[in-house]
């Protein structure tokens, strides 16, 4: 039972990502990228083998229907895996330190997927060609990643560890 739950889960993640993704393609690819699909990236928090694999297998078919093809696929997908490898691990010194529900987790967890976007994606898009001005694309992507995880993603982890399907598991 434990492993369909983990299996769901995990294709859960990586189904929503992908239609919140795609759906909002006009403005999910580029320079100027609004992915709403950006705040379930906190989601490793709750649950990190699911969270990780979810987002990293999501962003890999989202970035499918990317304008910059496989090179978005490579490294889009990199981006995302290690920020969300990052982000367990900042799970795990907390947890360690016994300090679960600490508010500032979900802010902290959220940083490498800035980061990590900020730097991977423009710095491919200076190589293929796309764009001249690197410190803009990466001040760009910093500020519409801070906003949907800050604005969205850290409201959404709030509501979910309340629930008390969440709760409970987490408490294991």
């Amino acid at each position: 039972m434990k492993q369909t739950k983990i299996i769901v889960r995990t294709a859960l993640i990586a189904a929503l990502y992908f239609v919140l993704t795609v759906a909002l393609a006009p403005i999910a690819y580029g320079p100027f990228q609004f992915r709403l699909s950006e705040a379930l990236v906190l989601l490793p928090l709750i649950f990190p083998a699911e969270g990780i694999v979810g987002l990293t297998l999501g962003c890999l078919l989202a970035n499918i229907f990317s304008p910059t093809g496989w090179y978005d696929m490579v490294f889009g997908t990199l981006s995302t895996l290690i920020a969300c490898l990052l982000s367990v691990g900042i799970r795990w010194i907390f947890y360690r330190r016994n300090q679960r529900n600490n508010v500032f987790l979900p802010f902290l967890g959220g940083i490498p997927h800035i980061l990590t976007n900020m730097t991977i994606l423009p710095v491919m898009w200076y190589l293929l060609g796309m764009e001249q001005v690197v410190w803009i694309n990466m001040g760009l992507i910093a500020l519409t990643e801070a906003a949907t995880i800050f604005g969205v993603g850290v409201p959404l982890y709030f509501a979910l560890i309340k629930l008390p399907f969440i709760k409970k598991e987490q408490d294991k």
